[in-house]
């Protein structure tokens, strides 16, 4: 990915500017424009346009704002126009394949959050265009940059546990932040491709790269247990308003008001007459079609078994890691958030217990070795600040100024994305078709070289 690091004043555009790309554009206004200048936006929501051009005018650094786009065709026009060099691609999850494949033939490189895409056909457009091209694309899987998981990374590479023969992982998304996904536009499958690819491609990234291998079979189990209209008529839920931004909203916990979120509000509701997209759906409502709980089993090539479940309407945040070696067993665990307060908490901080859980449990982390015939001892995790359990602030420090020499090798390439978004499209076809799916069957595409590898 020689293109994207090395050091240079690069040119870059960012399409989609939701919440997410508030976290870019920060960057590349401010703390990395010595090195990278933001030449344009695309966006066919103008009101999401203007508040972001409002945020960089707040961050007071003197860049200039950069040029706007919003027609869905503007890709290759923006990139020419601009003389765009980098696209950093922030936009909903079933559109990545598409802007990809056209700014990667535009003449640029890029960026996207993750996921790579939703489904199969998405990967053999994306890799097609990067045989053609030869541009470089990565995927930013900032989990890896975490201290706490780079440091069971470097645990397990130092053969501490020996040779891998499971993992066990469970994540846990609350209240607040699992309900999320039910009210916006993740909830409609083809959307996002469900919590299997959208959130858990994350999760199957950082399994990969922890044990250094390749997934290559997925059975799957899961189905909607506690959000939707059928679930809430079960537990008596009856006559809710189809969205949160009403008075009821005080009394209900699961409705999220906008109005009492300043961001959102300027972001979504006063944008809906532009679009339409409503950002505050009642999570209990008719139309979801992705899962709140799954459980997967996935065969890796080298030997080892993953285990893995994801709830997404818990009391707590966080996660919970066992590798098992044959020299022993690495342990690590996570509490992001301890407990959810009442009322409106959702997605607002401030209504965030997140300390002490009545002396049970409190945030925090701790990894733990424990080798055969050993007492367990504790793995010191360096401190950390910022989202992603600190990992945001490394990996644009990476994407932005070039990724330095990296033992670890956080830096995430094409096959990264690839092989993370695979389990979770494999995990959907075995949902759908209640058997274990080989992911070699899916035919995900097959780049010319080893480009994809990551640095």
């Amino acid at each position: 990915m020689a293109a994207l690091t090395e050091v240079g004043r690069g040119r870059y555009a960012v399409i989609g500017t939701g919440s997410r790309a508030q976290s870019y554009v920060r960057a590349l206004c401010g703390e990395h424009r010595d090195v990278a200048v933001l030449v344009a936006l695309l966006d066919t929501n103008p009101g999401r346009l203007d508040y972001h051009e409002e945020l960089i005018r707040g961050l007071d650094t003197g860049v200039d704002l950069p040029a706007r786009y919003t027609d869905a065709g503007d890709v290759e026009r923006m990139i020419e126009e601009r003389d765009v060099r980098r696209v950093v691609v922030t936009t909903p999850d079933h559109t990545h394949a598409d802007i990809i494949a056209r700014a990667l033939r535009a003449g640029a490189d890029v960026i996207t959050e993750k996921p790579l895409t939703t489904d199969a056909d998405g990967t053999r457009r994306i890799v097609e265009a990067l045989n053609e091209t030869g541009r470089d694309l990565v995927v930013t899987f900032n989990y890896r940059y975490s201290p706490r998981n780079s440091a069971l990374r470097e645990l397990i590479a130092s053969g501490a546990v020996g040779r891998v023969t499971s993992v066990s992982f469970e994540w846990v998304l609350d209240t607040q932040h699992g309900a999320d996904y039910f009210r916006r536009w993740h909830r409609d499958k083809p959307n996002s491709g469900g919590l299997l690819v959208h959130k858990a491609s994350h999760h199957f990234d950082l399994v990969n790269w922890w044990i250094d291998d390749v997934p290559r079979r997925v059975y799957a189990s899961g189905a909607l247990r506690f959000y939707g209209a059928r679930n809430a008529a079960a537990r008596g839920l009856t006559d809710r308003p189809a969205r949160g931004t009403v008075d009821a909203a005080d009394h209900d916990p699961f409705l999220l008001d906008l109005r009492r979120h300043e961001d959102l509000r300027r972001l979504y509701l006063d944008n809906e007459h532009h679009d339409g997209y409503l950002r505050d759906l009642d999570v209990f409502g008719e139309g979801i079609t992705i899962e709140d709980n799954l459980a997967l089993t996935v065969d890796y090539e080298g030997g080892p078994t993953l285990s893995y479940a994801l709830n997404a309407h818990s009391p707590w945040e966080g996660y919970r890691v066992a590798v098992n070696g044959t020299e022993g067993r690495a342990e690590l665990e996570v509490v992001e958030r301890a407990a959810v307060a009442g009322r409106s908490a959702a997605v607002d901080p401030s209504m965030v217990k997140d300390g002490p859980a009545d002396g049970v449990r409190e945030s925090g982390e701790r990894l733990v070795l424990q080798r055969h015939w050993e007492p367990a001892r504790a793995i010191p995790i360096p401190e950390a600040e910022g989202g992603h359990g600190g990992g945001d602030a490394v990996l644009f420090r990476a994407l932005f100024r070039g990724a330095q020499e990296d033992p670890l090798r956080r830096a995430a390439g094409v096959l990264d994305g690839i092989r993370a978004v695979s389990v979770g499209i494999a995990g959907n076809a075995s949902l759908a078709g209640g058997r274990a799916v080989d992911i070699a069957a899916l035919d995900l595409g097959h780049l010319d070289d080893r480009r994809g590898e990551g640095a």
